[in-house]
């Protein structure tokens, strides 16, 4: 298996977490990417180092304006009077939700402060002066992988960091600005007819499903805890199928709070028969350990060797197949998931 991975990606070091209404500490530490580096260099994995290609790929799911949003706030927020560590929104503005549009119109504020509830989903996604350049790296690292995957290799690990699921086309939220999956399935629908992304993770993949939610040509899976009571709480019920045309290319398979390893083999199981029936060309996988038992704030139960069975089920569907790196907190556990995950897939 081919890697990537930037470096930069580990400079973006957010000082705040909203959580129960207290501020603690933050559980996207840099120190993820080295865990998840040793794990690759236990199965004799180098990365290799992305391309620089701009917001190029980004644009492909993305608006310009969210962009040009992302690439700038930091600058402006310096300039705000008594201005805190980090871009921090204060305000959320009321959004119908509409599922035909693909993305909200632009902000109509010109303030930063206004822009900054607009484009900042919640209290998990602050902004320093070194986040953009880590984002705009995982955006690149994974358009990169995608590239990898067109010109002939048939498996390959992004190791991105920002993670992008929750990400919207105009919109951060859950630790995630840009979405890595969305940009990698869109860059290989230049070549491949039927993309498949199925997304395993704790947290449903809201940000993806909102991108294709109206697309016949991308089918969206992902198996996460229910969301009745867990983040992202208003999206990844069974009942949400997809809109227009895109009407039965999303599949949601919640799983109880306390699931373990059964319960996710059987949902991988259910997720294998829609991609076949679907008639994939190519597959990706947004790949979340945050499913692990001692995750701090995870609510299933897997272990490391729950990882290995994923890996095992997904090398099955005999697809190429992109792997993108999205959450998992427990500092301790991420690198022995992604360890059992190779040894499964068969690295």
């Amino acid at each position: 298996m081919r890697a990537f991975y930037h470096p930069d990606q580990a400079v973006h070091a957010p000082q705040q977490y909203m959580r129960f209404g207290r501020i603690v500490p933050v559980k996207d530490l840099p120190v993820r990417t080295g865990k998840l580096l040793g794990a690759l260099e236990l199965h004799g994995i180098t990365p290799e180092r992305p391309a620089a290609q701009g917001i190029g790929p980004a644009l492909g799911v993305h608006t310009p304006a969210y962009l040009r949003f992302l690439e700038t706030a930091w600058e402006r927020w310096t300039r705000l009077p008594d201005h805190g560590p980090e871009v921090w929104p204060n305000t959320f503005p009321y959004w119908s939700g509409r599922p035909e549009a693909a993305a909200r119109p632009d902000c109509p504020a010109e303030g930063l402060v206004g822009q900054v509830g607009w484009y900042l989903g919640d209290l998990s996604v602050p902004m320093g002066p070194d986040s953009w350049r880590s984002i705009l790296r995982s955006s690149e690292t994974a358009a990169t992988a995608a590239d990898a995957v067109l010109e002939g290799s048939q498996a390959v690990y992004a190791l991105c960091r920002p993670s992008g699921h929750h990400a919207r086309a105009d919109r951060a939220t859950g630790f995630c600005y840009l979405n890595n999956t969305a940009i990698a399935a869109q860059r290989l629908r230049g070549r491949f007819g039927r993309v498949a992304i199925v997304d395993v993770d704790a947290h449903h993949g809201d940000g993806t499903q909102q991108i294709f939610y109206g697309r016949p040509d991308v089918l969206t899976v992902s198996i996460h805890a229910d969301p009745t009571d867990y983040y992202p709480f208003f999206t990844g019920y069974a009942s949400e199928t997809g809109h227009g045309e895109g009407d039965g290319y999303n599949l949601n398979l919640p799983l109880p709070h306390g699931s373990g390893g059964e319960a996710m083999r059987a949902a991988l199981d259910a997720a294998a028969d829609r991609v076949a029936a679907f008639g994939a060309d190519v597959l990706v996988v947004a790949l979340g350990y945050d499913a692990h038992r001692d995750d701090p704030i995870g609510v299933l139960t897997l272990d490391e060797r729950d990882f290995a069975d994923i890996g095992a089920r997904l090398k099955a569907l005999g697809l190429p197949t992109l792997v993108v790196q999205e959450g998992g907190y427990a500092i301790d556990a991420i690198g022995g998931c992604l360890d059992a995950f190779l040894d499964g897939f068969g690295s």
